[in-house]
């Protein structure tokens, strides 16, 4: 694989992230596109066509996936498989190396015979290509839907889990995102007029609308459908938010609404506090962990280092000194990850 330039893949159930590294090594090119696999295969296909220019047909590529959940196949068996055998059609299967974790890199005809190492494991490949690269501490990698939390050190990674039910239980997956988490699963109760109120578990509103309000939301992180179809505004944010305590955006409410996204701003901060606290509370994860920051939600990882006294680093930073890329890198980390990975086997 020496002597090529190398694309990444990170293939997920709502976007295409993709990584470009030159045949000298240098993180190049960091693109993202929309991908809703949940409504059909073929979505994968209009993805590579969005990043079909920063393919070079000479390159070769490296995938990872959690696409493999939605709910288009039975089980992750068939979605592995399916999404593979996708990818080697359209680049070549001569072209196709698929993370499988611990296991290495297979072939993707050999996707269906790993797919249970294959399955979600983005996550392991960012804390992976850390801690090749010599760095220890506890990944936070705060996507649009979930955060993954992943301690390493000493050229591995310590996660207790590694299928997603495990790592749920070991709170090393936290389905809580910057732009696509439904505000209902945000905090059982809302403070509202002077009262608590229980949000309507209804999809009216999504942490997008949250983080907006906040003002906290980076551009290009929320890149599908508000919940009602509206406009990607502060007022529409305020409309969306209000209509999960029952109410209308009026003068009025519109503190009110600001005052809503501030509580499940901080809500949000703090279910990632109490996972990262019972992951740092292990007797096998370093003492005193930096924290490594990755994901278009990575303003919480700062937020949660600075709320537990850690140090924090950005991911980006670490993969490319062009001040760019090395944002777009955060928000990809998977991709660069496989990369790097790929690279470094040579």
């Amino acid at each position: 694989m020496t002597g090529r330039p190398i694309v990444g893949l990170d293939v997920g159930g709502a976007h295409l992230k993709l990584a470009r590294i030159s045949a000298v090594g240098r993180l190049a090119e960091v693109r993202i596109a929309p991908c809703p696999l949940w409504k059909g295969l073929d979505r994968l296909t209009v993805a590579l066509d969005d990043v079909a220019d920063a393919l070079p047909p000479e390159a070769a590529c490296a995938v990872t996936m959690t696409g493999e959940l939605v709910d288009l196949w039975p089980d992750r068996a068939t979605g592995v498989a399916a999404i593979a055998s996708a990818l080697a059609a359209r680049l070549g299967a001569d072209r196709v190396a698929v993370y499988a974790g611990e296991r290495g890199f297979v072939e993707a005809a050999a996707a269906p015979e790993h797919w249970s190492a294959i399955a979600s494991a983005n996550w392991r490949a960012t804390a992976q290509a850390l801690a090749v690269g010599g760095e220890a501490g506890l990944l936070v990698d705060v996507g649009s839907t979930t955060s993954d939390l992943a301690p390493f050190a000493g050229h591995g990674v310590l996660a207790r889990g590694r299928t997603d039910a495990e790592r749920m239980a070991a709170e090393e997956l936290v389905y809580l995102g910057a732009a696509r988490t439904p505000v209902m699963a945000l905090s059982p109760r809302l403070p509202f007029r002077g009262a608590w109120v229980s949000p309507m578990a209804e999809f009216f509103a999504t942490s997008a609308d949250v983080f907006r309000l906040t003002g906290d939301l980076p551009e290009g992180a929320d890149l599908h459908d508000a919940a009602d179809g509206g406009p990607k505004t502060r007022e529409g944010s305020a409309r969306r938010l209000l209509r999960m305590v029952g109410a209308d955006l009026d003068a009025a409410n519109d503190a009110p609404a600001r005052a809503l996204a501030a509580f499940l701003a901080e809500a949000a901060l703090r279910r990632l506090c109490d996972a990262a606290a019972a992951i740092l509370s292990r007797s096998e994860t370093p003492a005193g962990a930096t924290v490594f920051g990755a994901g278009v939600g990575r303003f919480m990882a700062a937020r949660l280092a600075e709320r537990l006294g850690l140090l924090y680093r950005d991911v980006g930073a670490l993969w490319s000194d062009d001040a760019r890329l090395a944002g777009v890198a955060a928000d990809c980390a998977p991709s660069v990850a496989v990369a790097r990975l790929l690279a470094a086997r040579g």
